[in-house]
């Protein structure tokens, strides 16, 4: 009989071809595939497009590995035993053009010894604000959300506008979307979730696997409109200097906050696939601030305020 792990993994791995095959459709640049096998079980494709005509960089990663978790990595995560199985897909896409927004998304299962979970999400990180473009991203998938549950969508926004934060700079990475961990979980794993009402949803593993895919199934919807609205428009250096500059605080959340990069380099993960969704340029200035009245403060302001994107 399939484990619901085992279906999941086929899901995700599905769901790699559907947004490859999207974005590949959108750039005309293919993607190159690196199927790796992991020293202690299990294995992955990683699919990345380079200096394409869209995107400077796009990756999407399958993986489906098992081992034994590190015991400060065991003590961290709910459940018992080292004995751990995690599959997923993540993809970080880095455009060409400072007006199209740089995105991420991941949607994962993972099983230790008595317990299993999944996680993920989604969300949009703009150089500079286009209200309608943060409007059609939260909307989709609050569309999404609300078919299964209405309080989905507000506690996840929530979620994802407290994880993605940076706290030594005092603001968010970008917009924000949906953001989840620790579902399907159960009450042993309360202590990794916002005090906020839950939906039964929740703590059912089968109706969180027919959620996780609601989301998954809409992200090229979330996406790609925005990225074809927004590609042809021309840009200065100045603009261009803007996003490196941002694209500076997207690495710096990675390395220090990141909980896949956390997971994957204290699992001993293949450090390609790992740090595939570091940009191929980024940028640091010494005490940078934008112009009083520029288009860049006010992408600034806004990441320092937050918004309700949806109704925006």
């Amino acid at each position: 009989m399939e484990t619901l792990i085992d279906r999941a993994a086929a899901y995700f791995q599905d769901l790699q071809d559907r947004i490859v095959d999207g974005l590949t459709r959108l750039d005309g640049t293919p993607f190159r595939q690196d199927t790796w096998v992991r020293p202690g079980g299990g294995g992955g494709r990683t699919r990345v497009l380079s200096d394409g005509s869209v995107f400077e960089k796009a990756g999407v990663n399958f993986s489906d590995v098992v081992g034994e978790f590190r015991p400060e990595m065991a003590a961290a995560l709910p459940g018992q035993g080292t004995r751990f199985r995690a599959t997923g897909i993540s993809l970080v896409l880095h455009p060409r053009s400072p007006h199209v927004p740089t995105v991420h998304a991941n949607f994962r299962r993972l099983e230790r010894e008595t317990l299993g979970w999944f996680g993920g999400g989604a969300d949009l990180t703009p150089y500079y604000l286009q209200r309608d473009d943060a409007r059609h991203f939260h909307q989709t998938f609050k569309t999404a959300c609300d078919r299964h549950d209405s309080i989905l969508f507000p506690r996840f926004k929530a979620w994802c506008d407290d994880y993605f934060f940076l706290p030594h700079r005092g603001e968010s990475r970008g917009i924000g979307g949906v953001f989840f961990d620790y579902l399907g979980a159960g009450a042993e794993a309360a202590a990794g979730r916002p005090a906020a009402p839950q939906s039964p949803i929740e703590h059912d593993p089968e109706r969180t696997f027919d959620f996780v895919r609601a989301l998954g199934d809409v992200f090229l919807d979330a996406y790609l409109p925005i990225v074809e609205r927004r590609m042809a428009a021309p840009w200065t250096d100045l603009e261009r200097r803007w996003q490196l500059l941002r694209r500076g605080r997207y690495v710096e959340f990675n390395l220090l906050y990141d909980r896949g990069t956390v997971f994957g380099l204290r699992t001993d993960g293949r450090v390609e696939s790992i740090l595939m969704s570091l940009p191929t340029e980024a940028r640091w200035e010494y005490d940078h601030h934008p112009d009083a009245g520029s288009p860049e403060e006010t992408m600034l302001k806004a990441l320092r305020t937050g918004s309700d994107w949806a109704g925006s």
